[in-house]
């Protein structure tokens, strides 16, 4: 699912679940962290792209994934379950490279919420963003809310999360949800670009800065997202959301 290309100092991952349109499954989020964690201690690479494929970043988390069945896994199990995004996302947002999503095609919900944990996003100029968690009756969690707050403020959060809007690349750049505008099947290619910017800066004071202005930006996320999980485990249970959710899949 994980394919690792090496362009001097950039890394490219590319994920490619191969069905679903990248949907997120409990074995991609293993080895996306995973992927993370290997990067972390890596030298040699001072800029690591995001991408999916050229149909889409990712469809959000899979509605046929073991967290949402009750196939009778204990409470610490399911809750494992649904905490395994958020430190994914927190794997990602704390990688000492700089970090760019590129995004072709869609990026749905859960993916909305990876990109945001990248220092940058990259989206193409057909593809759209949209998080679509309160139509099946959960909260926007993997710690997102409080990123998303940060780049657009709270009433365009509002507007994303509780009203469901699809935001096109030049609403989301407008908005400042993006960094980057590229076209059509070209997120990746722009973001080569903007990654050999950032190399031919010093890698140890590019570090530096990054962790600065993260330790800055963040220093309250965590207080404010860290039962989100919890939050959406118990949302998603409420007889109104199983409803939301099997009309979803109808629509």
């Amino acid at each position: 699912m994980i394919e690792l290309e090496r362009d001097g100092a950039v890394a490219i991952v590319k994920f490619n679940r191969g069905e679903k349109h990248n949907a997120f499954n409990q074995a991609l989020i293993a080895r996306l962290t995973e992927t993370a964690d290997q990067l972390r201690s890596d030298l040699e690479v001072q800029t690591i792209i995001l991408t999916g494929n050229t149909s889409a970043f990712s469809a959000g988390m899979d509605l046929d994934d073991a967290m949402w069945r009750d196939d009778g896994v204990s409470d610490l199990e399911r809750r494992e379950m649904y905490s395994t995004g958020v430190r994914l996302c927190r794997a990602w947002e704390t990688l000492p490279q700089v970090t760019i999503a590129a995004i072709d095609g869609f990026s749905v919900g859960a993916g909305v919420a990876l990109g945001l944990a990248c220092d940058w996003r990259v989206i193409a100029e057909d593809a759209f963003l949209y998080v679509p968690e309160v139509k099946i009756g959960i909260n926007l969690q993997w710690g997102a809310l409080p990123r998303l707050i940060s780049l657009v403020g709270p009433a365009k959060a509002k507007r994303i999360c509780l009203l469901c809007e699809k935001l096109s690349a030049q609403d989301a750049l407008d908005w400042g949800l993006v960094d980057y505008v590229a076209e059509p099947a070209g997120a990746v290619a722009k973001a080569v670009t903007v990654a050999h910017a950032v190399c031919e800066r010093p890698a140890v004071t590019v570090r530096m800065v990054k962790e600065a202005v993260n330790a800055t930006a963040n220093a309250l996320h965590h207080t404010s997202s860290f039962a989100d999980a919890d939050q959406s485990q118990l949302s998603g249970q409420f007889a109104a959301a199983r409803r939301a959710r099997a009309d979803f899949l109808e629509s």
